[in-house]
């Protein structure tokens, strides 16, 4: 399993939603008499959310620290997707409550997030391994939960709303580069996908105000930043009927686009059932919107993909890739998630997978074997029957699959110049930045007189299956 991880991280971006990837909170000394860490796990929803939780600490007397062992109070913003993710935090809280226990006894251990929600008060009661517990829509709470928690108590508050959104809560961006940043469209999802919990720990879905989002983009823009990612369960099914005004998603996205043409636009998560002509066509007809597509196919097979409650089959798939294609560009860059081994899948019906993934040839995808979680519809309907072997081998041939085409297509690149946001200095030299392309591939060149921040044209002379190498052109 380790070279399945190696590999997923070889082809996965720095902004991975896989749920391995972690956040941690910055340091921030604004006065504040006590010190908040915030430990993030999973999507990049979550990611967002621990900038709202900042947000609300620090507005009832917190600053945010990068040290567990100096907070007040440490909070783990948890994953729920798949069971490894729990039981990461899982240790990461025997840890938190062993610094309690010999240093800080003062310390309040909060667990926010999906597997608050999930596991509620089996965690405070019966595992007796954190103080307060809060779900997604319970985060206004944490300030009175942890004064319980000051008060002797246990905390809980797992209440999911129809209405919260969050959408006057300014957030904290924590770990910013100053350059990009995520603003939450929406929240929940009404997709009962089988094998997933999001719908039950995130609750039902609900879009935010537009104006809300415009106005945060605009502050944004106002100190400096040059990128936004758009975020939601399912982006595509943003949906604000309200006070004479109604939106979708491709309306929103031209209106975000219009407020400047030096601001670039990502959004994540599209479904393949809602994702439209109108949106595609936006795309084409904005530069500052990006050409890159995540379009989570799951497997290749309508069989499997009803037994998942997809609510599209493989034809239907095709089609919507193929439009990507021909109404964005050949070039437009596209991403998946793929499940191998799920409950019943056949040789042929994994051999369907790879097929569809010969007629796409992704940019990169996400990849596991299937992980059956607690109290979904999978759960209770289907026998998790596939041998572990059987899944970690068909994974490793999605792997090997996408490794192909990965290169494939950063091979396509070279020679040609592209539009690159300069986003950070190169993990391994120094010398030599980093940025994306619009198809969200990462690239790396050498510094010269550039800064973060910038754009610059880069010809791309060199590349592996998960970078671009080139070189700064006037």
């Amino acid at each position: 399993m380790k070279e399945i991880i190696k590999d997923i991280d070889i082809i996965s971006p720095e902004e991975a939603t896989a749920c391995e990837t972690v956040q941690v909170s910055k340091d921030e000394d604004t006065g504040k008499s006590k010190q908040v860490y915030i430990e993030s796990y999973g999507c990049q929803m979550n990611f967002s959310d621990s900038e709202i939780v900042s947000s609300i600490m620090k507005e009832n007397g917190f600053d945010t620290t990068s040290s567990y062992e100096n907070a007040d109070v440490v909070f783990l913003n948890t994953c729920s997707i798949r069971d490894k993710a729990e039981q990461t935090v899982r240790k990461r809280l025997q840890l938190f409550n062993k610094v309690k226990r010999t240093k800080r006894p003062e310390m309040t251990v909060g667990v926010l997030g999906c597997m608050a929600e999930r596991l509620k008060s089996k965690l405070l009661e019966e595992e007796k391994i954190v103080d307060l517990v809060a779900g997604p829509d319970a985060y206004r709470d944490l300030p009175n939960l942890v004064s319980k928690v000051d008060e002797g108590q246990k905390a809980i508050n797992t209440f999911l709303s129809r209405e919260e959104t969050y959408a006057d809560i300014a957030p904290i961006r924590l770990n910013s580069n100053g350059v990009s940043a995520f603003i939450s469209i929406m929240r929940g999802c009404d997709n009962m996908c089988s094998f997933c919990v999001v719908p039950f720990t995130r609750g039902r879905e609900r879009s935010r105000d537009p104006k809300s989002i415009l106005d945060e983009a605009q502050d944004l823009v106002n100190k400096g930043y040059k990128e936004v990612t758009l975020l939601g369960q399912n982006v595509d099914s943003f949906n604000w009927d309200k006070d004479d005004q109604k939106v979708n998603f491709a309306n929103l996205l031209q209106l975000v686009a219009d407020i400047s043409p030096e601001l670039r636009i990502r959004f994540s998560t599209s479904h393949p059932k809602d994702i439209t002509d109108e949106v595609l066509e936006t795309i084409a007809a904005n530069e500052n919107i990006c050409n890159y597509i995540h379009l989570p196919a799951q497997s290749g097979n309508s069989d499997i993909l009803k037994k998942m409650n997809r609510t599209y089959d493989r034809e239907w798939y095709l089609e919507r890739a193929d439009a990507v294609r021909r109404i964005v560009g050949e070039d437009c860059g596209m991403s998946s998630d793929f499940i191998s081994g799920f409950c019943s899948e056949t040789e042929e019906q994994h051999k369907e997978t790879l097929t569809l993934m010969e007629h796409v040839k992704y940019n990169l995808s996400y990849m596991f074997y299937y992980s059956e979680r607690p109290n979904t519809l999978a759960e209770k309907k289907y026998e998790d029957d596939i041998p572990l072997e059987v899944k970690k081998r068909r994974l490793q041939e999605i792997i090997d699959l996408q490794k192909e085409h990965s290169f494939f297509r950063n091979k396509a690149d070279i020679g040609k110049i592209k539009k690159i946001l300069i986003e950070g200095v190169s993990k391994r030299d120094e010398n030599q930045l980093r940025g994306r392309t619009s198809e969200n591939t990462v690239a790396i060149f050498d510094k010269k007189e550039y800064k973060i921040g910038d754009y610059v044209n880069v010809k791309i002379t060199d590349c592996t299956s998960g970078t671009l190498f080139g070189e700064i052109i006037s």
